[in-house]
Formats: structure tokens, sequence, C-alpha cells
């Protein structure tokens, strides 16, 4: 029996990397199962596998994942499944961002992060596309950047056409694992083909009539950077939903929590009740209003739709 990391998932077949750098493609035992959760991938891009190889096929056959150290999920569309992991034992997800071409909302930002939050995983901001932005939109991503900074997620800005904050994205994947996330068209692919050309990843141009991106990256694949890290190119993310959070949904937004130690009630929604911190908080502009809406939009469990077609 053999260990590797899964690289690539199709959700049929598997490639998994072994230490000297040879990969071999693999399949699921029929009725592999991970223990305590409901997933349409039992096994995700990231997980350390232990398999065996088919001598005149050369092909493997995975019989066990190693405990994760953590992992990220979004709802399936799968109505029949709870959700969909997109990658496993990560060092940190790095969220692109664009205001333009296409727009992300706040919500959407908001509900990665603290799905990201809730699976201890550190996560990064990329404001990217900024050569696109008129003085408007400018403004805007500053403010978003000053929200997010005082929260204490780090923002890059930048411009694969200018080349502008590509080098500090360079620094922060550097010998670590990453999972690179967002909207289909937001620059992704091209960003990763920057911190490695060799890589080649296919990129589209933009819907003019949806402005939005067309999936380029079909399923979740690793690829190896220049700098000695990893980085996880994942499809384009619609809808980002949550799983087994609602409980604690406070707990996932960092100022929401620290401003809670001072609610009346030590199990406070902070949404009806008196003398609610939080609520004093965004009252007085400490806490972002738009936070305050995503934590709203999260605990309520609303459309994910929503916040896709325009609800800021």
């Amino acid at each position: 029996m053999e260990k590797g990391v899964v690289t690539k998932s199709t959700g049929s077949w598997y490639l998994v990397r072994r230490d000297d750098g040879s990969v071999v493609e693999c399949r699921i035992r029929g009725k592999f199962r991970t223990k305590g959760l409901r997933t349409t991938n039992p096994v995700a891009v990231g997980d350390v596998v232990e398999f065996d190889v088919d001598t005149e096929t050369g092909k493997g056959l995975i019989h066990s994942i190693d405990d994760r150290r953590n992992y990220i999920i979004r709802k399936s569309i799968n109505l029949s499944k709870e959700a969909q992991i997109m990658a496993a034992n990560i060092d940190q997800a790095i969220l692109v961002v664009t205001l333009v071409s296409p727009r992300t909302f706040t919500q959407f930002i908001d509900r990665f992060l603290a799905s990201a939050e809730a699976y201890n995983i550190p996560s990064v901001l990329v404001f990217n596309k900024i050569d696109l932005y008129n003085e408007q939109q400018t403004a805007e991503m500053n403010e978003l950047i000053a929200i997010y900074e005082k929260i204490g997620y780090e923002c890059v800005k930048t411009s694969t056409v200018e080349n502008i904050g590509i080098d500090r994205i360079e620094e922060l994947t550097r010998g670590k694992l990453s999972l690179l996330a967002g909207h289909s068209g937001v620059g992704k692919s091209t960003i990763a083909n920057r911190l490695n050309p060799n890589l080649e990843l296919r990129t589209s141009a933009i819907s003019d009539s949806h402005d939005s991106g067309t999936h380029t990256t079909t399923y979740p694949e690793m690829h190896p950077l220049l700098n000695g890290g990893y980085i996880i190119d994942s499809p384009g993310i619609k809808g980002f939903g949550t799983i087994e959070m609602k409980d604690e949904m406070a707990h996932y937004f960092p100022e929401m929590f620290a401003e809670s130690a001072n609610c009346q009630f030590y199990n406070c929604t902070h949404t009806h009740e008196p003398k609610c911190a939080v609520k004093q908080a965004v009252a007085e502009g400490r806490i972002a209003q738009s936070r305050y809406n995503s934590y709203l939009s999260l605990l309520n469990d609303e459309d994910e739709d929503k916040y896709r077609q325009g609800v800021d």
C-alpha cells in the first residue's frame, strides 16, 4: 500500500501524486465513504490517501483517506447531498474578487470568509482587475479594503495586465498550499499563470451580455508554483452556502464575535435582543452594515441567488 496526495478530482477518477513526484490515476473502492460528512465527492483535492496499484494496468485504487487537517465546502447543486468539498488540508484560501467584469458582491465575500473561518482556514482577499476601475469603483474598493483590513484580513490589489500585486501573491503562496477561489471570470487562472507561466491554464473572455465568466476550470486541480508552493485552481463559484454553521454563525464574523462578549445575553442572536453589543456596534459604525446584512442573510439561510443578482 502507498500514500500520496490527490492533485485532481473529476468525481469518478483522481490523480494522486507520490512523494517522488510521479502521478497515478486512481479510482475509489465501490462503497467508499467518509465518516460524518455527506458530500458529493468523498475524496477531494489535497486529501492524503492510501492506495495500491495494479501492476498490469498501472492504475490505482484508493482504500482510505488520512484525517483532514481542514477542508472548505460549498453547498452542492445536487439536492440529494449536503455539500461539495472544494479542497482539503490547505494552508490558506485566496478569494479573488472584482468590482467589474464581473462584479463580486459583499454577501458572497462574507459567505466565503465565514465558511473559511468555520474550518480554521486563513483567508486573503485579492481585488483583481484594478486597471478597469473608474474613480467611483476605486473608491468603493478602498472602502471595502478598509472594512476587511480592520477585521484582520489581508487585502491585495492586483492587475495582471499591469503586473500590479502579483509579487505580493507570490510571497503569500511561497511554500504553501493555497486554494484560489472566486466567481468565474475574476481572473483566477490568469493569476495562476502569472505565478507559474509553465502552467498555461486556459482563460476566457467575459460574456458581454451577462457580465460573467465562463467556466475555464472544470475540475479542482492542484498545480505546482515556481516558489515551492502549490495552488488549487477551483471552478468558478456561483453560490456559496453554509453547512452546520447556523448555531454559531456570529463566531465566524470575528468583529461580531469580539463585540458579543458585551451582550446582555450569552446566547444573543444579535437580531432582536435588548442591550445587544453587536447591534450597538453596527449603529455606531464600528461594524460595517454590509457585514451585518451578510450575517443576517446567513442566519436566515436566504436564497443564494439574491446576492448574485445585484443585491449587495
